[in-house]
C-alpha cells in the first residue's frame, strides 16, 4: 500500500528550508511513500533543486498562493486564507487523495482550519493534541498540549476518553489508567475546574487513576495524564528546555579540561544513548484527536531532522490504520462516559442519553473559542 501524506511546506519557523529536505530524506528512505509537497512553487522547486529531487517521481509539488504566518489570528487563516499551503494540505487529506497532513503552522490555526475542514467526531466538541512523552516505562500520553488553553470539566473528560481510544488502539491496553494533573494528588487541591473534572472521571466508566503531579508524568505513574492547553504546552515546553540544559551542561563539563574530554570518550556511548532517550527531536510530531482525519502537528522551530520525525510519526499512524482504529475505540468505550455527564452550552454538567452523543461535530466557520495558541 501507498502511503500518501501532504506536508505544509510553507508552516513553521523555517519553511521549505526545513520542510522540503525533511520530506526529501524521508521518501528516500521508505519506498512505500508518496508526498505531497504544499505551497509555494519557487520556494520549494528550489529547494528540490538543492537536494537534487526535482525529478523524484514520489514528490509532487501541490500549489498554494497563500501562506499562514506563525502569528496570524485563527480568523485570518480560516476566513481570509483560503488557498493557504495549510488549507490546500487539509483539503488533500478531506478529498481522499492523502491519507495525513503534517504540519509545522501556528496551532491555533491549524486547529481551527483542521476542524472546519475536517470536522470533529461525533461527541467531541474540542480537538486535542496528544504526544508520547518519554517516562521510566516507557511513554506518557499526555493531552492537551495547546489547542484549548481554557477548558470546562467536560472538555477534560472529553480528552481522557481521547486519550483511552488512542492509548487501546495503538498499545493494545484494554483499560489504560487515566490521570488528572493537578498540583497535588489530594481531592480537595486544584482550581473548580480541575475538581470537577474530577468529580465526572470518578463517576464515568474509564479506568480513572485519580489526580497525579508533573512529575509522575516522567515517573509513568498512569498511562493517559489530562490537562488543559495551556497548562500542557508549559509542561511540554518546560520538559524540552530542561533536556537541552542538561545536555548542554554535560557536554561543558565533559569538555573542560584534557581529563575530562578523555573521560568524555570513555563514556561515549553511554551519552549517546542518553542524547537519544531524551533529544526532543526523535519525539517530535503530536497527534491531533477527534477530528476525522489524520493530523500531525510538528513543533514550530523543528529542524530537518526533528520535522523527518514528524513526518513518520503520520506515516506510522497510516500503517497502523490510527484513524479507524481510535474511531472504533472510541464507539466502544466512550458512550458510556458521555451518558454520565457531558457540559451543555454553559459549561455546566447535564446528563446525556447513552445513545445520543454529547456534542455534535462543529458547524461551518466556527473556530471555537479557544484555538488562539501557537508553537
Amino acid at each position: 500500500m501507498t502511503v500518501k501524506i501532504t506536508i505544509d511546506c510553507m508552516g513553521g519557523d523555517h519553511g521549505p528550508a526545513v520542510t522540503v529536505p525533511a520530506a526529501v530524506s524521508f521518501v528516500r528512505s521508505h519506498p512505500d511513500a508518496h508526498l505531497m509537497l504544499v505551497g509555494l512553487e519557487q520556494p520549494i522547486r528550489a529547494q528540490l533543486k538543492k537536494s537534487k529531487a526535482l525529478d523524484e517521481p514520489r514528490l509532487t509539488v501541490v500549489p498554494a498562493s497563500e501562506v499562514v504566518a506563525m502569528d496570524d489570528p485563527v480568523e485570518v487563516a480560516l476566513r481570509k486564507k483560503k488557498d493557504s499551503s495549510m488549507r490546500v494540505a487539509l483539503n488533500l487529506v478531506k478529498d481522499g487523495e492523502a491519507q495525513t497532513c503534517i504540519s509545522a503552522g501556528n496551532t491555533g490555526a491549524l486547529m481551527a482550519v483542521s476542524r472546519y475542514v475536517l470536522k470533529t467526531l461525533a461527541g467531541i466538541e474540542r480537538p486535542a493534541i496528544a504526544f508520547a512523552m518519554p517516562s521510566q516505562k516507557g511513554y506518557t500520553t499526555v493531552l492537551d498540549l495547546g489547542a484549548n488553553v481554557d477548558c470546562e470539566p467536560g472538555h477534560l473528560l472529553q480528552f481522557a476518553e481521547m486519550g483511552h481510544a488512542l492509548v487501546a488502539a495503538i498499545e493494545g491496553r484494554e483499560r489504560p489508567t487515566i490521570g488528572l494533573l493537578n498540583i497535588g494528588e489530594e481531592v480537595i487541591k486544584g482550581n473548580e475546574t480541575i475538581k470537577r473534572a474530577g468529580e465526572l472521571l470518578r463517576a464515568s466508566t474509564l479506568n480513572f487513576y485519580g489526580n497525579v503531579e508533573g512529575n509522575d508524568i516522567y515517573k509513568g505513574t498512569t498511562d493517559v495524564v489530562v490537562c488543559d492547553g495551556f497548562v500542557g504546552n508549559v509542561a511540554l515546553k518546560t520538559s524540552e528546555g530542561l533536556a537541552k540544559m542538561l545536555a548542554d551542561i554535560i557536554k561543558e563539563e565533559f569538555s573542560r579540561n584534557f581529563a575530562s574530554k578523555l573521560m568524555a570518550l570513555v563514556a561515549l556511548p553511554v551519552l549517546k544513548r542518553f542524547k537519544k532517550r531524551v533529544d526532543p527531536a526523535q519525539y517530535n510530531g503530536a497527534a491531533l484527536l477527534g477530528l476525522r482525519g489524520l493530523v500531525i502537528k510538528s513543533h514550530g522551530s523543528a529542524e530537518a531532522f526533528g520535522f523527518e520525525w514528524a513526518i513518520k510519526r503520520g506515516y506510522d499512524a497510516v500503517k497502523n490504520g490510527v484513524l479507524e482504529r481510535l474511531v472504533r475505540a472510541m464507539e466502544e468505550n466512550a458512550p458510556a462516559a458521555r451518558a454520565t455527564e457531558a457540559p451543555d452550552a454553559s459549561g455546566i454538567a447535564a446528563q446525556q442519553p447513552a445513545s445520543q452523543p454529547a456534542v455534535q461535530p462543529n458547524p461551518p466557520d466556527q473556530p471555537g473559542t479557544a484555538l488562539h495558541s501557537k508553537a
